[in-house]
Parts: structure tokens; sequence; C-alpha cells
């Protein structure tokens, strides 16, 4: 879509809810594993201008992403803020407006992503996250807005209090960020949370305390941003992968 947007994929985990020695993203579905679905997306949008944070069984991950794209190493996982901390160097001098996905959500659909990104330029955004709404929750960071709407920040399920817990709207792990305003926000993210991680998600509330212009684009279509974290999870994805495939034919 533009030489100036680069897509950086979170894929260094190893998911030891899967109960496998393989690296997460390259469990598969329908035959292909998941860091080559979410590639294939990156790739629409972005062309090469993908880098691919890499951690356990790099090489391996390496090979699947394919060629053509750059990769960043991220040796110890630090949580999501550290793994883009890790990317930024490999980020092109060009690059104005940086897109993160996650390795393990490989259904998103391109035409949210477009749509996603067409928002955060057109309204001049410094940040956008990607957000559904679920009727249970658990397990996802909650959108934070103050009483005006506005997006003040994103509390994780371990920090989150009683009444942040009933929030249904919740973040997708997905964001758009204006790449000068994500290299400060990062410089600022501490490890001082419940899992002693540093949290990309930080970097909405710090956003918004510097009176940076923070936004929510939310997409109806809540399967297509689920998150592949067991092996009944990665069923149920496949399962409506396969739907999707039906309902194109």
């Amino acid at each position: 879509m533009s030489e100036k947007l680069c897509v950086i994929i979170l894929a260094a985990g190893l998911g030891t809810r899967m109960k496998s020695d393989r690296a997460k993203v390259l469990h598969e579905l329908n035959g292909k594993s998941m860091i080559e679905y979410v590639v294939e997306t990156a790739r629409t949008v972005a062309g090469d201008n993908v880098v691919v944070v890499v951690g356990h069984q790099a090489e391996e991950v390496k090979n699947a992403s394919g060629s053509g794209i750059r990769f960043a190493l991220q040796e110890e996982q630090n949580g999501t803020g550290h793994a883009a901390m890790c990317a930024v160097p490999q980020v092109s001098d060009g690059t104005e407006t940086i897109i993160i996905l996650c390795g393990d959500v490989p259904l998103l659909r391109v035409e949210t992503l477009k749509k996603m990104y067409e928002k955060h330029l057109e309204e001049k955004r410094d940040a956008t996250v990607l957000a559904v709404e679920f009727e249970d929750s658990t397990g996802y960071g909650r959108i934070i807005k103050d009483e005006k709407g506005n997006l003040v920040g994103i509390v994780e399920e371990a920090d989150a209090s009683l009444e942040q817990k009933r929030i249904k709207t919740v973040n997708s792990g997905i964001y758009c960020v204006y790449k000068s305003f994500l290299i400060d926000a990062l410089e600022k993210v501490d490890s001082d949370n419940a899992q002693n991680e540093y949290y990309l998600t930080d970097i909405i509330g710090i956003g918004h305390a510097q009176k940076k212009s923070m936004g929510v684009f939310e997409s109806d279509d809540a399967d297509q941003v689920v998150g592949i974290n067991s092996k009944k999870d990665l069923d149920e994805a496949e399962n409506l992968l396969i739907g999707r495939i039906k309902n194109k034919s």
C-alpha cells in the first residue's frame, strides 16, 4: 500500500500451552503454518518491508516465513514491548508508519488491516489499536476509555481490576503506530507489572499521558483476531478457516 509502511510480526514465543516442543507459530492450519498466513497478510499491505521477530527455533521460523523480508532476534522473551524493541533497528529508514501483528493470529483479514491503516492516516493518529468485542473477554487486555469515549489505555488481564474485567471490548494485539512515537514510547515502557514483562500495551497509556492522538478501530468480526494458545484453539481456528474457504467457493 505504501513504501512508508512497515509491518512487524511478533513470532518469538514457544507457546507452552500448545504442549509441544515446536515454536507456536510453526503449528499448522489446513496444511500451512501460522506464520505463513501472517507473513502473506503482511506482504499484501507492505510488500517486502516486513520484520519478523524470532526467538524459539529461530531458523525454522525464518525458513517458514520465506525470503526477501528481515528478521530480528529476541533472545530472551521479556514481553511484547521487548519484542518490538528488538524489531525497531530492522525497520527501514524511510518508514513512517508501523503495523504490529501477532504471529499466532493467522485469520486476520487483509481488508481489516487496510481499513485500519486508512483510518489511522485519515485521523492523523499516533497510535491506533484494533479492537473487538467478546462476550467472554477472559484472557484479553481490556480497552480503557474515558467518559468521552477516548482511548486512554489497555489493561492486561493479570493487572485488571474486577470492574475492568467486566469490559467486553478487548485489545487484539494489533496496532498501527507512527514510527517516531513508537520508538519514543518504547523507551518509557517498564516491567513493573504482574508478569514482570515489557508490555507493548503500555505505549497507549504513555501516549495518552503525552496527549498524543490515540484511537481505536473496532471490527465486528471477532473470529479473525482470535489468538491461538492451545491445540483446542488451533482446531477451532482451522474450522473457521475451512469455513471461510468454503464460503468463497
